[in-house]
């Protein structure tokens, strides 16, 4: 194992430039003036097995996994947190001191600690317990996960295709139950936080045509887009004087852990960097 003194990490996937990463982790380098680097890897896909083999070797402390590799290194990595095993993907790779790789997930503790920052401590009995979420991909999984473990007793789950909805609901169990789409509109009824996993409403993508009127004037509405940052799902939700939750914070969040595994240093997110990465995506 080759062990650098100056503290590497990565972000990879493919095609990796869009990745906002690097600002996120260079900007709390440059704060707590650790002399570390975080690097962007374009790896294809059939190249991603040789480049975690050579992992231990590398020099790299570790790093995110993004964009078509997630499940790849769960299938590849030595070890699995049990939230990873639980979501079935890696965002987070550890290189231990024995050289051993281990794969974390950490948008599921993202996600809720950007909840708690935007909303409050107590936003899952201020929600009455209930969740509605919006799609079943791979965020979907991490975000059920997530919403589980933070205490709430009822996630419903509603995706175009019902089996994937029923796959989703099975990681919660006696928690999480499949939605017929066209069942939304009595599900927001008793819903106190909506979450939109899906694409839609992102840019370039179609929009996200929901109806928020039947959700109770204390619900929250959540959406996982950042591009754009204000969705037409979140300015719905404005109108209606709901709490409006964007995505940025769950990427901001969703780095602090691994940041303190690579660094020795647990990062805060704070105001000065989420205008550093809204300027970036703005400007």
């Amino acid at each position: 194992m080759s062990v650098s003194p100056i503290p590497r990490a990565f972000v990879v996937g493919h095609p990796i430039a869009h990745s906002r990463s690097p600002l996120i982790h260079g900007y709390w380098l440059s704060q707590h003036g650790i002399p570390g680097s975080y690097e962007r890897l374009d790896v294809a896909p059939e190249a991603f097995p040789d480049f975690l083999r050579a992992l231990p070797e590398s020099g790299f402390r570790g790093g995110n996994v993004t964009i078509p590799h997630k499940e790849a290194a769960y299938a590849l990595v030595d070890t699995l947190t049990p939230r990873a095993q639980k979501i079935g993907a890696v965002n987070t790779l550890v290189v231990g001191p024995d050289g051993r790789v281990r794969g974390d997930n950490t948008d599921a503790p993202g996600f809720c600690a950007h909840l708690d920052h935007s909303l409050g401590a107590g936003w899952p009995e201020r929600a009455g317990g209930t969740a509605v979420v919006l799609g079943a991909g791979g965020a979907a999984r991490a975000i059920v996960v997530g919403l589980a473990e933070s205490g709430l007793s009822r996630i419903l789950i509603a995706n175009r295709t019902r089996a994937r909805a029923e796959t989703l609901a099975a990681l919660a169990p006696g928690i999480g139950t499949a939605l017929a789409w066209d069942d939304l509109p009595d599900a927001l009824a008793g819903a106190g936080l909506l979450v939109n996993t899906t694409s839609l409403g992102m840019k370039g993508q179609p929009p996200l045509d929901l109806d928020l009127t039947p959700l109770p004037e204390t619900a929250a509405v959540a959406d996982i887009v950042y591009a754009p940052l204000e969705t037409d799902l979140l300015a719905a939700a404005r109108r209606r004087e709901l709490a409006a939750v964007d995505g940025l914070g769950m990427l901001l969040h969703q780095a602090v852990p691994g940041f303190e595994a690579w660094f020795g240093l647990r990062p805060a997110v704070t105001p000065g960097l989420r205008d550093r990465i809204v300027a970036d995506l703005t400007g």
